[in-house]
């Protein structure tokens, strides 16, 4: 839980500062670039959202200031969320790395935990991240207890960094046993790799993550040294651009924990940018669930391809150190705790060979998409069939190259009906009951997983399909409330306008807490809050808060995962470690080991500057606001719920402020559309969020 600590030197007075000035948010996801301008002077608000150019993402960028009519040279800051190292990882285009290591040690990136890609059968391939012949070993070690046991062979480590400079990489990992006890060796070794080294892509694992696990110590570093190059060559790049057109201010990037960081030193620690659009959208909805007085949420953001949950207590995103982007490769720096299914609006519906309705993992991408993009798509998708049973607006239909009709789609589900004994309306409804399960189930394991009740949250709901599931969703979940944001399309650009500094750390102990010495234990919290309030500080970013959280990860004797514990001081006593440990052991397993002695494995600190707050309800232009219901009605449709029902259509932006909807409806808006299912109500707030109470359904 965060605080304003009282420890060491006195932290900034909690204040209801405003935020002042020009500001851009900008995200880039794999389909579009987002932008939202916020000017506190005008008090108003510019939007954009312009296709992603991922050949060089900085003109989309650029597209996106000119398509908001943004001057660059008038913004007081950027804050930018990319996805030029997630793609980088997920698709393996990545920059030659090569790694020295301990004598004996080159293959633990291959080795690994002893897992396998599918649970059952010996199906499924690993590719280290460095190849074998690019892993070379160098004389030293370091014991668990810090202690040295053979020194460093500075003669045969020139020698491997002459071979892998002669090889061609650009980037250097140096990974040596037990650097986060000692991390002399390490430190020497970064000093003579500077020396021969063409560039400054060093990488040093005890820098990033000072834990114990070789393997996950040195699969974190291999990414962030094999994605390295790439961040630094995409930010100059950026920055380089918007200087031409007069920006002077600095540039600041979207790290994985939903904090941000100066593009001056993002690259240094290039792996804490992975993941970083999907922490974004969860850093806005928890800012905006806590104006709206629901800080409970579970998120629930649906694009093209796939959904992100995550979940936020008290306002406050869960966060992880062992975030595992993809099998094999667990990357253990913090980052918000997002959980993915293969479940978009792309994802195509098809009858397995056991003659079972299957929805995704495969999709229809932008090219060609679904049918009802009218690019050339022939598969039915999730968004087909929202378009086929009235859920989209119908109108939109002919915005491909060539076009294409109603009757198309409902072909389309016709023939997916024909093997399941379904018309082509009821094929579709059942499409979409697939896909809401899917869905629930991924919603249901982010909360359970972590000992919640998804019962006890509200369903916050975004992204470009995320409003049309949710209300069916909570229904699914039992979740009594969905919270729809006024821009749900371009969250993620939002919450690079609202998202804070944060800065994280973790160190090890991995001693049994009978052991500890609770003095060492003390300073190690005094050294993380001093580093992070210096981190802060180097950003030259107006904050109106210091919050500072602490946490300890422990587990028993003789077991392997850890269990994060939060405490409410930066001094707690061991008696206190241990009770807090029993209870959060207790509250996930419901089973208590008097017995077993517990282990403190690491120590963690988490340094927040707040930004000052910004006025949400500037997202939507309160002169385009309607006086009555009525009038901001556009249409009424035909829409399939459980039988085809007319169904009122509304303009989000004309919703009068105190408007009151109730279901069967639907709302439109430019960046997605809400539908309430028969039985909901939906009530709006004075940021103008829709808040959704989840009826019992026709």
């Amino acid at each position: 839980m965060f605080e304003i600590s009282d420890d060491t030197e006195k932290a900034p007075q909690m204040t209801d500062k405003t935020l002042t000035g020009s500001f851009a948010g900008i995200d880039v996801g794999g389909t579009f670039t987002d932008l939202v301008h916020y000017d506190s002077t005008a008090r108003a608000v510019k939007l954009a959202k312009v296709p992603t150019t991922l050949d060089n993402q900085s003109h989309g960028v650029l597209a996106a200031l000119d398509a908001a009519g943004v001057d660059a040279a008038a913004l007081d800051l950027i804050v930018h969320g990319t996805t030029t190292t997630t793609n980088a990882v997920l698709e393996r285009q990545l920059c030659k790395t090569g790694l020295v290591t301990t004598m004996g040690f080159r293959d633990v990136l291959e080795l690994g935990r002893r897992t396998r890609p599918h649970a059952y059968g010996m199906t499924g391939q690993f590719r280290p991240l460095i190849p074998r012949d690019l892993r070379l070993e160098v004389p030293e070690r370091m014991l668990a207890d810090g202690s040295v046991h053979v020194a460093l062979d500075e003669h045969a480590l020139r020698d491997a960094l002459a071979q892998l400079v002669q090889e061609g990489c650009e980037a250097l990992v140096i990974h040596f046993l037990h650097s986060y006890a000692n991390p002399a060796h390490e430190r020497r070794a970064g000093e003579i790799a500077r020396e021969v080294w063409p560039n400054g892509n060093i990488t040093m694992g005890h820098t990033l993550i000072s834990e114990s696990r070789e393997y996950e110590r040195g699969v974190t570093a291999a990414v962030n040294a094999s994605v390295q190059p790439l961040l630094r060559r995409y930010v100059e790049r950026l920055a380089d651009k918007l200087s031409e057109r007069g920006y002077d201010r600095d540039l600041l990037v979207m790290n994985g924990n939903g904090g941000m960081v100066s593009a001056r030193v993002v690259a240094e620690e290039a792996a804490k940018t992975v993941m970083s659009g999907p922490a974004s959208g969860v850093m806005a909805a928890a800012y905006t669930g806590r104006r709206a007085g629901i800080p409970d949420l579970l998120t629930y953001d649906m694009g093209g391809t796939s959904t992100d949950v995550a979940m936020i207590r008290g306002a406050d995103p869960a966060v992880s150190h062992e975030i595992e982007v993809e099998y094999a490769m667990p990357i253990h720096v913090p980052m918000v705790d997002v959980r993915t299914v293969g479940a978009g609006g792309g994802s195509i519906a098809r009858i397995d060979a056991a003659g079972l309705l299957q929805v995704g993992p495969d999709s229809a991408g932008s090219t060609p998409g679904p049918i009802c993009y009218g690019k050339g798509g022939t598969l039915p998708t999730i968004s087909d069939a929202n378009m086929a049973l009235g859920r989209l607006n119908p109108d939109r239909l002919n915005t491909g190259a060539g076009g294409v009709s109603l009757d198309t789609i409902r072909d389309a589900f016709a023939s997916l009906g024909a093997g399941l004994g379904l018309a082509a309306d009821e094929a579709a409804a059942a499409v979409l009951r697939v896909a809401n399960a899917k869905m629930a189930d991924a919603v249901r394991m982010v909360s359970i997983s972590l000992g919640e009740d998804p019962r006890d949250f509200a369903l916050f709901a975004f992204g470009g399909a995320g409003p049309l599931h949710a209300c069916a969703i909570a229904r699914e979940l039992g979740v009594p409330r969905v919270l729809v944001p006024a821009r749900p399309g371009i969250t993620n650009a939002l919450g690079c306008v609202v998202a804070d500094l944060r800065h994280d750390f973790v160190a090890t102990v991995n001693k049994p807490l009978d052991a500890c010495d609770m003095d060492e234990v003390h300073a190690l919290f005094a050294r993380q809050i001093e580093d992070g309030r210096a981190a802060i500080a180097r950003e030259r970013v107006e904050i109106a808060e210091e919050r500072i959280a602490h946490s300890v990860e422990m587990r028993f004797i003789g077991q392997t995962h850890l269990l994060r514990v939060p405490l409410d001081s930066a001094k707690p006593s061991r008696e206190e470690l241990q009770a807090l440990f029993e209870d959060a052991y207790f509250k996930r397993f419901q089973v208590r080991l008097p017995e077993i002695r517990p282990a403190l494995v690491n120590v963690n600190s988490s340094v927040v500057g707040r930004r000052p707050e910004i006025d949400l309800s500037a997202l939507i232009d309160a002169s385009e606001r309607k006086p009555s219901l009525p009038e901001a009605q556009t249409a009424t449709r035909p829409v399939f719920f459980e039988d085809w029902t007319d169904t009122p259509v509304y303009w989000r932006d004309h919703l009068p402020a105190d408007a009151t909807l109730s279901g069967p409806a639907i709302v439109e808006q430019m960046d997605c559309t809400l539908v309430l299912e028969p039985g909901d109500t939906a009530e709006q707030d004075d940021d103008g969020n829709l808040i959704v109470t989840v009826g019992a359904g026709a």
